[in-house]
């Protein structure tokens, strides 16, 4: 008798209810694939994780005030073989970067088509990784930049928010020399010519979020 199909057993981790319920029914809908769990928050991904021991995670990149990346550390950190795709509405470069960073195993945006969800979720489960060639050059690209130091990041998140150098510099402490220092290597390790452009990058590439 032929060997049966090994069906892959998934871990849906999203904070919208009827985001995880489409999900859900597109995953179940194949003969060989099961949703075994479903999760919110990060707890609870770890601890379904835990439980099931699934054979691929779709994660959510925003859990609600958490992070999705949180997620996957904490679980590949207890199972180094988890298998994660990010299946997010996030595409920025440096989204794509911090996920691979944390042990994603791939990266598709919320617009992919079902299909392709789907073919992801079995090369994952093959033990391949599943990076479409958008999302690889943006890796890529994140990967030949300068990485910002914190406190360049936390100025940089004050000049999206619209705040000038004063108050830049009274936010964190520091002396309008020192703020001045800190924006001019922001904007040369963005490539940007003024503050706004270097906004306007900052959010394009998911190194800063709009509040």
């Amino acid at each position: 008798m032929p060997s049966k199909t090994k069906t892959i057993r998934v871990l849906i981790v999203d904070d919208h209810f009827v985001a995880r319920m489409g999900l859900a029914v597109a995953v179940n809908s194949e003969p060989d694939m099961q949703v075994v769990a479903q999760a919110a928050t990060v707890a609870e991904a770890v601890a379904e994780y835990a439980k099931h021991l699934p054979d691929v995670v779709l994660m959510d990149y925003a859990l609600g005030t958490e992070s999705g990346l949180e997620a996957v550390y904490s679980i590949r950190a207890s199972y180094a073989e988890a298998r994660v795709m990010m299946l997010t509405v996030f595409d920025g470069d440096d989204d794509v970067f911090r996920a691979v960073e944390a042990g994603a195993c791939g990266y598709l945006t919320k617009a992919s088509q079902a299909g392709e969800l789907l073919k992801a979720i079995r090369a994952l489960a093959a033990g391949e990784r599943y990076f479409p060639k958008d999302v690889k050059a943006k890796f890529d690209a994140q990967a030949q930049r300068e990485p910002l130091s914190p406190r360049e990041l936390e100025t940089l998140q004050l000049i999206v928010d619209g705040l000038i150098n004063k108050e830049i510099g009274a936010r964190l402490g520091i002396a309008d020399g020192t703020v001045k220092q800190h924006v001019a290597k922001v904007l040369a390790k963005l490539g940007a010519a003024d503050r706004t452009r270097a906004a306007i990058l900052a959010v394009e590439r998911g190194i800063v979020r709009l509040k």
